[in-house]
């Protein structure tokens, strides 16, 4: 079986990742009565046959699978393994702005006295757009991409209000022509990519520091906050860090989602834990293909 790849996925319709995610919402809540395919399918108005077949397109392997990524158990798996991506992490160097992560971004943080300038004196352009896990509002900076959030149905005013909150002193421009092909680029494997994507960052010192460890987790890898932690050099801020996860401007370029807790439960979402659960368990997938490219 094939992985479905984002290049190969109708953006327009979004129906099929809602029922995905629905379908995750329902083994949320189910999952002790361990329901078969017939009850899942049922749950999300599709018949076994119609469902079994968007999943697999969707995803690539089978729901029963999907859901065993999805467990405490798998997630502790992985969390056992990560002493070597603390390692690779410790001596990559976590210091100030550069390229990252094989080259899939290049990140430019904005001044101390432009963090205080709020934006003013950028325009910023913006568009809505589908993705592979719903709608997104992607926003960039003639420096590169500052935002990037998903946005529910009927939420796309909340979201971009979100956004000038961010940059309040700067000039808000709606152009998705001019956001349309990173928003497609947000969601390739990293090696189908000619060029790095540009990250225009605004936080503190403290922040951006945090987000830079985070390019550096690996796609179908976990990390808990108390490793994010040490990986930023300060094992006692734990809390601090979570904060900083939490004001994550670009989702899943920078992958706050793959920040668990401790014990393998997989915690919060910004954008709801059926979604972390879906990004998690599509790079889980895509690292079984054989052949498969990370991100």
């Amino acid at each position: 079986m094939v992985i479905a790849h984002p290049e190969n996925i109708d953006f327009q319709t979004g129906e099929d990742y809602a029922r995905i995610e629905a379908a995750i919402r329902y083994l949320e809540d189910h999952f002790q009565e361990q329901p078969g395919l017939e009850e899942i399918a049922a749950a999300v108005g599709l018949s076994e046959f119609h469902f079994q077949r968007l999943f697999s397109q969707w995803v690539g392997i089978s729901p029963k699978r999907f859901l065993q990524y999805l467990t405490k158990e798998y997630a502790k798996s992985l969390l056992a393994h990560s002493a070597d991506l603390l390692g690779a992490a410790y001596g990559s160097g976590l210091s100030g702005p550069g390229r990252l992560h094989d080259l899939f971004v290049t990140c430019e943080a904005v001044t101390p006295g432009e963090f205080k300038q709020h934006g003013a004196g950028l325009v910023i352009r913006y568009g809505y757009h589908e993705t592979p896990f719903g709608r997104c509002l992607l926003a960039r900076t003639s420096r590169g991409i500052c935002s990037l959030s998903f946005v529910d149905p009927g939420r796309e005013r909340a979201a971009l209000e979100g956004l000038r909150a961010g940059w309040s002193q700067a000039e808000l421009v709606e152009d998705p022509d001019a956001t349309r092909a990173l928003a497609s680029q947000a969601f390739l494997p990293r090696a189908s990519l000619d060029h790095p994507l540009a990250l225009h960052l605004q936080g503190t010192n403290f922040q951006i520091k945090v987000w830079e460890a985070l390019l550096r987790v690996p796609s179908g890898s976990l990390v808990t906050y108390h490793d994010l932690a040490m990986m930023v050099g300060m094992p006692q801020a734990a809390r601090a860090v979570g904060h900083a996860v939490a004001r994550n401007p670009i989702a899943v370029i920078i992958p706050c989602h793959r920040v668990i807790r401790s014990g393998g439960e997989f915690g919060s979402y910004r954008y709801g834990s059926a979604r972390k659960k879906a990004l998690l368990g599509w790079e889980f997938a895509r690292l079984e293909q054989p052949g498969a490219q990370s991100k």
